[in-house]
């Protein structure tokens, strides 16, 4: 089959790669239809990480199963399946309680609880930016689609994307009528905030820099917050009389940056310790590591980031944290997509074959103008 394989800092080449079988009786071999690039890729992508050369990237996934173990009887070779990012053995502690980001048996990484499909340190698995891939568990980890082609576009971002925005929503416990501030118009701050206002948010700001996101957002009811025109904080407490918001989603990540360029990987947690009002919630999906070598400090280096913990704790907000479980939402947000009350497809800018993966990343890293969402298709 044909693969995205990771060579190393802003190096991935598409190169040939066996086939992918059904290694034990709970495997499914699903063919890939469409597999996104994720912002959450570039990390790796830049060399930000400890990802291994030779990965085949890929967790955004959907496609039809092509083979099926001997003890899957859930899922049918045909079916249509969104593939959860996470790889869950479904019978743990944690799975368990429906925490199947952090299963305790599918990770062999010490220290690591919780497996995905070609990411760094997130287990030995091959990711879907190819033809083929290989679900370990199936019957627990697929969902079930509507067979043909029909909301391929909006299928495909409940894989990660779309959860991970509504996490972000649920980690900051918005009720309905709250004022909620999203940092970050990439695809993940642009699905809260699109979960925000399907959740009956009166208002949602959504800060970035970047024209064709913060228009984006706006398009879907947005109140765009440009940071390159000044103090977002400020700007968002001007607009809300000097109350601030309710809560507020983290969408950034340690790579977070001023107007500059300058990274400051504290900056989005500070801002939302300022911009939400006592009491708030904050919820943190954008991504931060234990190490990280390129950060531009000793510590930070090291995962420890210094942020306005103090004030956190003086105006008695509570804060979530960590990667979605996708399963606990990925049914309903999958409902909602038939019902026409979800179209999280409005952020897709480019749709592409498999072969040209290597230019669309080298785009999306780069933020050029358009480049929001890449959709892969592997079969043309």
């Amino acid at each position: 089959m044909k693969a995205l394989v990771y060579r190393g800092p802003h190096e991935v080449t598409v190169e040939d790669r066996p086939d992918p079988t059904v290694q034990a009786p709970t495997d499914a071999v699903i063919r890939i239809t469409t597999t996104n690039i994720c912002g959450s890729d570039l990390h790796m992508y830049e060399g930000r990480t400890s990802v291994e050369e030779g990965k085949i990237l890929g967790h955004e996934n959907m496609g039809v199963v092509e083979a099926v173990g001997d003890a899957v009887t859930r899922i049918r070779v045909g079916d249509r399946v969104s593939v959860p990012f996470n790889i869950a053995c479904g019978t743990c502690r944690n799975c368990a309680h429906g925490w199947t980001s952090f299963c305790l048996r599918t990770n062999p990484t010490e220290g690591m609880d919780g497996a995905a499909y070609g990411y760094a340190n997130m287990g030995p698995y091959d990711g879907g930016q190819a033809e083929y891939l290989r679900v370990p568990y199936a019957d627990f980890n697929l969902l079930h689609l509507p067979p043909g082609t029909e909301h391929e576009n909006d299928f495909t971002m409940l894989s990660d994307i779309f959860p991970t925005g509504w996490h972000g929503t649920e980690l900051a416990g918005q009720a309905p009528g709250d004022t909620v501030a999203v940092f970050g118009a990439g695809p993940v701050g642009l699905m809260a905030a699109h979960s925000a206002l399907i959740k009956g948010a009166d208002r949602v700001f959504v800060v970035d820099k970047e024209p064709d996101r913060l228009a984006m957002a706006e398009k879907i009811g947005g109140l765009p917050i440009n940071f390159a025109d000044g103090d977002p904080v400020q700007q968002i407490m001007d607009a809300t009389d000097g109350v601030g918001a309710d809560c507020g989603v983290e969408a950034v990540g340690f790579q977070a940056h001023d107007p500059s360029g300058d990274e400051h990987p504290e900056l989005v947690l500070d801002n939302l310790v300022d911009v939400v009002r006592s009491t708030g919630g904050i919820g943190v999906v954008g991504v931060y590591v234990p190490q990280d070598p390129g950060a531009p400090d000793k510590k930070a280096q090291q995962g420890r980031i210094g942020w306005q913990y103090g004030t956190f704790f003086s105006k008695g907000q509570r804060m979530g944290t960590g990667q979605c479980p996708v399963m606990r939402y990925n049914r309903q947000l999958r409902d909602l997509i038939i019902a026409g009350r979800a179209r999280p497809s409005f952020l897709v800018s480019h749709e592409l074959p498999l072969a040209q993966a290597p230019e669309a990343y080298g785009h999306f890293d780069r933020r050029d103008q358009g480049w929001t969402k890449v959709l892969l298709h592997p079969g043309g």
